[in-house]
């Protein structure tokens, strides 16, 4: 993943011209005039990416696409740095870990959240209707807001509730609390329906307590959900349709999206999931190797069964550069379409990462509405 760099060069200038940042590196200048990441051709069809810091020893940590990378000091100064090699396609979130202090990049004006920034390959495709928010920027929330105490779940959440251009169809976004803190989805989803890319709809976004607990394939999420949930966004006064509901979830959530599907086809018949985590079964997130079991794990198992799906839409999508969870989400694929669904497949520009997932997220919405 990494390089060993540059030398220092023989009159004391910039190591890192190349990258388009003249100038000695720690001086003013040089630090007015710091962007990064700063990607160039690798010659091999990826890309040679600098990193830059300034304070003290740092690294880079990246959200599961590359173990962390440890930034390296110029000459005696406060620049800390990293080439770091990226393959073609890629759009990864990162963040700079200095000691106990996690930062978002100050030389990166897209961020999310506080503490997150996000680097893209200059090959990657864009992703119309995302804003570029940076870390010191509050994401606006959406004002209808539910408590959800659940008897099913224990507990009290908060539950958001947004009606883009006007409400219609209600979307589900399990981890919701990701798309409204991390990620702009609110404004994602009023620029794509203000644009014509989908119609109208109302964002549920629905926040896991226990994620590993209530995304395993198991009713009690979504029994809360038919029980208590929706009844609750039923009353709120949000215009809302339930009767054409699409349940949008990633990872586990991707995962209990199509467990819902299966178990409660009256309740789920649009599914668009991205990188979900079809290797779970019982167990397996117990096990060294959680992605070393059966291809396609309790899903696959419950497809072999023989489901009629002739009426869901499911719109599949997986990162790329996941190379290990290829297999099963295949599988789950494979598997869908041959119950009777009509299927939609495609592949992010990411590894196990949100911020390559959003584009997915609003064009697979829309293809689920039909």
């Amino acid at each position: 993943m990494t390089s060993p760099g540059p030398g220092p060069t023989a009159d004391g200038e910039s190591p890192f011209a190349s990258f388009g940042l003249p100038g000695r590196p720690g001086t003013e200048a040089f630090w007015a005039a710091a962007r990064t990441p700063a990607p160039v051709p690798d010659g091999d069809g990826g890309w040679r990416t600098l990193f830059l810091w300034r304070g003290s020893g740092a690294c880079i940590d990246f959200e599961s696409w590359s173990q962390p990378v440890s930034l390296r000091r110029w000459a005696d100064t406060d620049c800390w740095y990293a080439e770091v090699r990226m393959p073609a396609r890629l759009r990864v979130t990162y963040r700079i870990v200095e000691g106990d202090t996690v930062h978002a990049d100050p030389f990166n004006p897209v961020g999310a959240g506080a503490d997150r920034s996000i680097a893209a390959t200059p090959d990657a495709p864009a992703q119309p209707h995302w804003p570029v928010v940076g870390p010191d920027d509050v994401l606006p929330l959406p004002s209808a807001r539910l408590r959800w105490n659940s008897a099913r779940l224990g507990g009290r959440r908060t539950v958001r509730v947004h009606p883009a251009g006007g409400g219609g169809p209600v979307v589900l976004l399990l981890d919701g609390d990701d798309w409204l803190y991390l990620h702009p989805a609110m404004a994602a989803f009023d620029s794509a329906v203000a644009g014509g890319a989908m119609p109208p709809v109302t964002l549920v976004f629905v926040p896991a307590k226990d994620r590993a607990a209530e995304f395993g394939c198991a009713p009690g999420l979504w029994e809360a959900v038919r029980d208590e949930l929706l009844p609750l966004v039923a009353e709120s006064g949000v215009p809302a349709d339930p009767d054409r509901l699409v349940v949008a979830g990633q990872s586990l959530g991707g995962l209990s999206a199509l467990y819902a599907a299966l178990e409660f086809p009256d309740l789920v018949s649009r599914v668009a999931v991205q990188s979900a985590s079809f290797w779970w079964a019982p167990g397996a997130m117990d096990l060294a190797d959680p992605l070393g079991g059966p291809v396609g794990g309790a899903v696959a198992a419950r497809l072999r069964r023989g489901p009629d799906l002739s009426g869901l839409r499911c719109a599949f999508d997986v990162g790329e550069h996941e190379t290990r969870m290829l297999p099963h989400c295949e599988m789950a694929e494979t598997l869908t379409a041959r119950a009777g669904a009509t299927v939609r497949v495609s592949r992010s520009p990411s590894d196990h990462d949100r911020a390559g997932w959003r584009h997915a997220l609003l064009r697979d919405v829309s293809w689920a509405l039909g």
